[in-house]
């Protein structure tokens, strides 16, 4: 099977009448493709970045970004609350995204033991996955907004670390310093003014391009649901 990566230059490439069927495209830069009279039946497509900008995803003529984003909405209830604007909606919105991680919890809970372990299709385990997030805590509570120094948590796992499954921390110490995160952002969020709100920080991962304490919010909060979504789909793939 051949395979591309980053050194092959596929920008402007014309497949016709190609086969295919099976391929499999991870991290992919597919903006402006154009398919005409392709055959996607049974295809899968899954984009965190679906909902950025207007432009949307357009599949027979309609833009269907909207639909997804709605029916996320309808499966996930209180996401819609993630990008609140004010004080009490911020913290309304963290009180659903807790409620939902703790009923997550409970269901990994009563699994079969290994669970957390597990990985779906070479993806992160759960468990790998409660270690992004409290990466992406550190990332945009703890560097951007707090201005720390040193925010990370060794626990952590960054966006495009691949940890090994053998190599791995405790269950039970995950799941202290998640709760410990978790906490943190609680804890910002019980005291943030409007003022606060509107800080501008720096972009922690470009500190030229500078955003507010809300935008940083917004993308603790985006964070958190989009990694639900792939744990509960995981999730279900495991029982299934």
């Amino acid at each position: 099977m051949a395979t591309f990566g980053q050194a092959d230059d596929l920008r402007g490439a014309e497949f016709v009448d190609a086969d295919l069927r099976g391929a499999r495209f991870v991290g992919a830069d597919l903006t402006d493709v154009v398919m005409r009279g392709v055959d996607v039946l049974g295809a899968e497509i899954d984009s965190p970045w679906l909902f950025d900008g207007d432009r949307g995803l357009r599949v027979n003529g309609i833009n269907v970004a909207p639909f997804v984003d709605a029916e996320l909405n309808r499966q996930f209830p209180g996401r819609e609350q993630r990008r609140a604007g004010d004080p009490a909606g911020l913290r309304a919105a963290w009180e659903v995204v807790e409620g939902a991680w703790a009923r997550v919890l409970e269901r990994v809970a009563a699994m079969p033991d290994g669970t957390v372990d597990k990985s779906v299709d070479g993806e992160w385990s759960f468990a790998q996955t409660l270690r992004h997030l409290v990466h992406a805590t550190d990332v945009w509570l703890g560097r951007a907004i707090l201005e720390r120094e040193q925010p990370f948590h060794p626990i952590g796992v960054s966006y495009d670390e691949k940890p090994s499954l053998t190599d791995n921390p405790s269950y039970a110490e995950v799941l202290e310093v998640r709760a410990g995160r978790v906490a943190m952002v609680r804890d910002f969020l019980g005291t943030v003014t409007p003022e606060d709100l509107a800080t501008v920080r720096k972009n922690p991962h470009n500190p030229e391009i500078h955003v507010t304490t809300l935008h940083c919010l917004h993308t603790i909060l985006e964070e958190e649901w989009e990694h639900q979504r792939y744990a509960v789909r995981d999730l279900d793939t495991i029982e299934g």
